[in-house]
Formats: C-alpha cells, structure tokens, sequence
C-alpha cells in the first residue's frame, strides 16, 4: 500500500506542469531577445531590432503573463489541457511570425496569428471567475492591447512585404 501511494507521488511530480514550462519559456525568450539585441549591431542584421522586441516582448513577458495571470488575477487555474494547448499554440503562432516576417512572407504572419488570437481568447475567457476584480480589470486590458496589436502586425507585414517586393521595380524604373 505504501509503495502504491509513493509511486503515485513521484509520478505526479514526474508529471510537466505547462504552467511552469509556459513560464520557463517566455524567460528564455527574454534572454534570447536581450542575445539578439546585443548582436544586431555588431552584426548589422537589419531586422534584429524587431526580432529583438518580438522575442522580449511578446514571445517573453507576454507568455510569463499566460502563466501567471490566474495567480495574479485570483482566477481558477486552467486545466492542463487547456495550459498545454495554449503553450503549443502561443509558441507555434509566435515561430510562424517571426519566420514570416523575416522572410517576408506575409501568409505566415497571417497563419501565425491564427493559434496566437486563440491562446489569448482561451485566457481571456479563463478570467470570468477571477476574485480579484482589479488585478483581473488589468490583466484582461492587456490580454485586449495584445488581441488588438496582432490585426496590426499582420497589416504591417503585409506592408512590408509589398513595399520590399516595390523596391526592386521602382529601382528599375529611376534607373532609365
């Protein structure tokens, strides 16, 4: 009997708890952005300084915020499934982007956005239960901001791309 409920303990703490792996991740995508940072320069990478912040930012802190937004918000803490597929989802959605933006293919930032506006609903709906009415105000108003913010940068990548695909006919063109 005893050696039933140690097996049951050490396979529970065996168990990953997404919460803590969502968390460890969005540090070390601080980390990486602050690497990035340090290297576009030197470098001389033309679209460090924007994988930069994209990696602290929203790769980063925003993921720590998944985390721990039920702590803070007093809210019931997701079921693992739900902890799991928005961890899949926020970090499929964020690597689409990046690749996408950087190499300017805009339908990847668009695909990428897709699992990112779902990871960010799941939470935002995770919050209707939350007991602490002023943390929960705060949180679901940046959970909104990035909600909102991901329409603008799938704008912006598609501007981009048409203002690098214009570049080299508009070239062409001064030069006759």
């Amino acid at each position: 009997m005893a050696t039933a409920a140690v097996q049951h303990g050490l396979a529970r703490q065996m168990k990953v708890d997404a919460l803590r792996v969502t968390y460890v991740l969005g540090v070390c995508f601080v980390i990486a952005g602050g690497l990035v940072a340090a290297v576009t320069g030197p470098l001389d990478l033309e679209r460090g300084s924007w994988l930069a912040a994209y990696s602290v930012l929203v790769c980063g802190v925003a993921q720590c915020a998944l985390a721990v937004g039920h702590t803070v918000t007093g809210a019931p803490a997701p079921t693992s499934q739900l902890s799991w597929i928005r961890l899949v989802g926020w970090n499929l959605g964020n690597l689409l982007v990046i690749v996408g933006a950087l190499l300017q293919v805009p339908i990847l930032v668009d695909i990428g956005a897709v699992p990112l506006v779902i990871a960010l609903v799941l939470t935002l709906r995770s919050t209707r239960n939350a007991r602490r009415w002023i943390p929960a105000v705060g949180y679901r108003l940046v959970l909104l901001v990035l909600i909102v913010s991901i329409p603008i940068g799938v704008t912006l990548s598609h501007a981009r791309a048409a203002t690098a695909s214009a570049e080299p006919a508009h070239a062409a063109m001064e030069s006759w």
